[in-house]
């Protein structure tokens, strides 16, 4: 097998025949695929689903879960030369998504790759579509300079992840962690702008700000120089509401928009500022505590 596609799900029945479908007709160009879905107790359609289009279930406890740990368990039992990553909750744009994805991979230039996410209109925040242009232009870097890397649209050589496997203790950036792994020791990782998925993010503000104060917290150990302090909580917060609300005035709506770009940046750098700080706080137990309820 070539490729093993990877899909971490709880209740994604909402888009996962979309997804599905759309991966079952990506040209391929010759090469193998197979589908791993990785649950983690959905009580929606979501398995229904995920056999009805043949899929490879593998099940993990929800009182087990981690991020990593779960995607350690889809390639363990996965069989392809490449590991492609995908949510739940995202859909490719074209046949050739999957293809261009792994090419990089298959080429021998690197060992991890994540493609170009976009919104999907009517359903994404505005302020997350700000975020997706900035960290997913339309131009590829193949290798880029860095290890910034994101596993809502990924590959990553089996062989790689065999040296090297996700950490399963982390709250959130299992993606940046492995690839700062991989960058540390020669490897390279590449951005692929023409391998997109539209990115579907359905979140209350409560869901908003505990996503990022799980990647603040997580960020410490990657980068553990950065600090967050109350004034770059302000600071970041009326910065990120006037950079989204000039881009609403230019697109004419700023007043439509005005509401949810306060609450999304104050959301996203609440939790931020709480995730960095609350690292320095929270012992092992007591982070998987508060973020993996049992």
């Amino acid at each position: 097998m070539d490729i093993s596609v990877v899909i971490r799900t709880l209740n994604e029945a909402k888009w996962l025949p979309e997804l599905l479908g759309l991966v079952q007709n990506q040209d391929l160009r010759g090469l193998t695929c197979e589908v791993v879905l990785v649950d983690s107790g959905s009580t929606d359609d979501t398995l229904v689903i995920a056999k009805s289009f043949g899929c490879k279930i593998v099940t993990i406890d929800k009182s087990d879960f981690t991020f990593g740990r779960s995607l350690n368990v889809g390639c363990k039992a996965a069989t392809g030369r490449f590991l492609v990553f995908i949510s739940g909750h995202c859909v490719p744009v074209g046949p050739d998504w999957l293809y261009n994805l792994c090419k990089p991979l298959d080429d021998g230039i690197c060992a991890y790759t994540y493609g170009r996410q976009i919104e999907r209109e009517g359903y994404s925040k505005y302020s997350e579509k700000q975020l997706f242009l900035k960290y997913f232009p339309d131009s590829s870097k193949i290798p880029q300079d860095d290890f910034f890397c994101n596993n809502a649209n990924s590959a990553l050589k089996k062989s790689a992840w065999e040296r090297y496997p996700f950490d399963e203790e982390v709250t959130g950036l299992e993606d940046m962690v492995l690839a700062k792994q991989l960058w540390q020791n020669g490897e390279k990782i590449g951005y692929v702008a023409t391998a997109v998925v539209e990115h579907i993010h359905e979140e209350t503000w409560r869901q908003v700000k505990r996503r990022y104060e799980r990647e603040a917290i997580a960020l410490q150990g990657i980068l553990p120089e950065v600090h967050v302090n109350f004034g770059d909580f302000l600071r970041y917060t009326l910065s990120g509401i006037m950079f989204d609300g000039s881009a609403a005035l230019q697109e004419r709506r700023f007043w439509r928009s005005l509401g949810e770009i306060v609450m999304f940046r104050t959301m996203q750098y609440w939790g931020t500022y709480c995730g960095n700080n609350e690292h320095r706080k929270l012992s092992r137990k007591a982070k998987e505590k508060y973020f993996y309820p049992r």
